[in-house]
């Protein structure tokens, strides 16, 4: 039989196709790891567990888990650095502990990541994947060719999926809104009435009102959507769409995350209708938006790009240059602005609204 010869470029190439071809594996492991709250056992015991003591606390100790399956997948996290282990020096059993990355597992923490874990992992989310090339061949949007309708439309529908997008967004709010909190002291404390546009369940309008409490906050998204929010102290709820309804007029509006989800289009309208609420002197619209660079070489600059890639699973909108925030920007009415980095995967954008 012949025999075939790879050089070490090719026998690098075919490992990083299996890789690529098998990556899920890790959102999957990720996913069962906060779903048996791991991190959350480790870190109540206060320090390093054996792999028994992390068995006897799934399932609330009611049954006896899998543990031979609960190795295999915790070490694939460990390879992963999602968690570490210790052999100690007396040959017991190994301990496992907490990493940086694990400790954004944890359910109960502020600074958390485990809802979104959820909800990005989730059959929901994952099966308008599935549709990349015919969306390639046709156009459209995955999301609707997997469901015949849009994420909006469905989780309106779906108590139990807008309870667990809300929640996934709600979490990621908590963490950019430290950040936010920390780096943009001088762009708050300038303004005393602020609307979050497409603000969820409330959570950065709340947490930018208690930081300052001199600014009146309204909370603006979908009625559905607000009909969940909590109540906040000096903040209103207010249901409406930002393409058709009036937007409550304030010294300045706050979009997170929002205009990623829309078309050039639809981005421009939602602008425009901004700009009517906010006073032509000294308003302005802060965006909180991924700024695509494409030999950027950040510690976020990678995940920009495959967020990307959610926007055409999930949405029909897209993540953005610098470049194509201008031009957008621009067509809204609002051709200056400033872009503030911060230490997150997004920045600050501060626009400023034309004269006419």
């Amino acid at each position: 039989m012949e025999r075939i010869e790879l050089d070490e470029a090719m026998l690098q190439g075919q490992a990083e196709i299996w890789r690529y071809m098998y990556s899920f594996a890790d959102s999957m492991a990720l996913k069962s790891a906060v779903e048996l709250r791991i991190a959350d056992i480790i870190h109540s015991n206060g320090g390093p567990v054996t792999l028994s003591q992390i068995a006897s606390c799934i399932n609330g100790g009611l049954a006896s888990p899998d543990i031979t399956t609960l190795a295999r997948i915790m070490r694939l996290l460990i390879r992963r650095k999602i968690f570490t282990v210790h052999h100690p020096s007396d040959g017991g059993d190994l301990l496992y502990d907490l990493t940086h990355s694990s400790r954004w597992l944890l359910h109960d923490s502020e600074q958390t990541l485990a809802p979104m874990v959820l909800m990005n992992t989730h059959p929901w989310q994952m099966t308008p994947w599935h549709y990349f090339s015919q969306c390639v061949k046709e156009g459209g949007i995955a999301f609707k060719k997997a469901y015949g309708c849009e994420l909006w439309d469905l989780a309106s529908r779906d108590p139990d999926l807008n309870k667990l997008f809300n929640n996934g967004l709600a979490c990621s709010s908590k963490v950019i809104t430290s950040v936010i909190l920390s780096s943009y002291k001088q762009g708050l404390s300038s303004i005393g009435s602020l609307v979050d546009v497409g603000g969820g369940i409330g959570g950065l309008i709340s947490e930018i009102v208690k930081a300052y409490p001199h600014i009146k906050g309204v909370n603006f998204d979908l009625p559905h959507v607000v009909s969940t929010a909590p109540t906040y102290n000096a903040v209103s709820h207010i249901g409406g769409d930002m393409f058709h309804d009036a937007i409550p007029n304030a010294d300045a509006v706050i979009m997170k995350w929002i205009l990623h989800d829309w078309t050039d289009e639809e981005c421009i309208k939602i602008l425009r209708n901004c700009k009517k609420a906010i006073p032509r002197e000294n308003g302005k619209v802060i965006l909180v938006e991924i700024i695509l660079k494409e030999d950027g070489s950040g510690v976020f600059d990678d995940i920009g790009f495959v967020m990307d890639l959610v926007m055409i699973a999930h949405t029909n909108g897209k993540e953005r240059t610098e470049a194509e925030w201008k031009k957008i920007l621009g067509g809204g009415g609002f051709s200056h602005y400033k872009i503030i980095n911060i230490p997150a995967l997004f920045s600050i954008i501060e626009a400023y609204p034309d004269a006419q």
